[in-house]
């Protein structure tokens, strides 16, 4: 009877020992996004020259080459941009200084309950958007390939693209431009949007590299729901790959969830944001000669 009650206890506290396991469990994942610009179709009908293209380009790259940093368990994550000291010199121009005051801050998602949680400073004010996370309908490929120690699967889905998002904006070719510009000679030109300037696919292709070896469903930034982590992620001009990871750390970092902030949607921050560039583009340049900046 005895020996029967030794292993009863055995066995619970190996059951017991498992599941703290589990909750314990807990990794850190580098990755480095990059974004490629396209800068011939910049100048808005001017002719830049090679060096302002040059320019143009090392701007864009400072302000879409990023390093984050994914901390996760089994079941939450935060994705936040790793800080960095600003390079003396660079300057950026109104552009750079505009995109300053978009300042995403840590970025929270739980895939047990589909939440997905972002703090973001817009002109100095406190957002959290708060919306489901979003699903993606992944479609296992047959290739694999190796990152680092390990082993990745290939996955795709079709992606909606939001309508605000700057990596995938784009000046609209010049005759699709011409017509609008026709649309609108019956209007005020006071009320021209800035946002007809340019243009955001509706859907892109997401291609997924996930690793079975860490069987968590989390990846970079939105991207999620694959078994093993997301690794790398190609979508549309924005590549974001892992450079290093670390599993089980001695020193484990509390994900916490976000609660600063004005609570919106994302439908309701796009508006935000759609308003304010409009109020900035008619304080800046909106009404210069009849030209128009973005």
């Amino acid at each position: 009877m005895k020996s029967i009650s030794t292993k009863l206890c055995l066995l619970f506290m190996l059951v017991m020992a498992s599941v703290t396991n589990a909750q314990e469990f807990q990794g850190k994942a580098i990755y480095e996004s990059k974004t490629t610009i396209d800068v011939a179709n910049f100048g808005r009908g001017r002719q830049l020259t090679e060096e302002q293209k040059k320019m143009i380009s090392e701007r864009m790259k400072q302000m879409f080459e990023k390093t984050f940093i994914l901390v996760f368990n089994k079941t939450e994550s935060v994705y936040k941009e790793e800080e960095k000291l600003e390079t003396p010199g660079a300057g950026g121009g109104p552009w750079r200084g505009m995109m300053g005051n978009f300042t995403a801050g840590a970025q929270y998602k739980n895939v047990k309950d589909a939440q997905l949680l972002q703090e973001q400073e817009f002109f100095g004010k406190q957002f959290l958007i708060k919306d489901d996370l979003p699903k993606l309908e992944w479609k296992m490929e047959n290739e694999t390939k190796q990152i680092g120690q390990y082993t990745c699967f290939k996955a795709t889905a079709i992606k909606k693209v939001d309508e605000m998002d700057f990596s995938s904006m784009r000046p609209r070719p010049p005759r699709d431009r011409n017509e609008s510009q026709e649309k609108e000679k019956a209007k005020d030109s006071t009320s021209k949007n800035v946002m007809d300037e340019v243009e955001v696919p509706k859907e892109i292709v997401i291609t997924a590299w996930y690793t079975p070896q860490i069987p968590v469903n989390q990846g970079p930034g939105e991207y999620w729901g694959l078994p093993g982590l997301i690794l790398e992620v190609n979508a549309d001009r924005t590549t974001i790959l892992c450079s290093k990871i670390v599993l089980n750390p001695d020193e484990k970092e509390t994900i916490k969830v976000p609660t600063k902030g004005k609570e919106v949607t994302r439908e309701e921050y796009n508006d935000i944001m759609k308003k304010k560039i409009e109020e900035m583009r008619e304080m800046y340049g909106g009404r210069r000669g009849g030209g128009r900046r973005f």
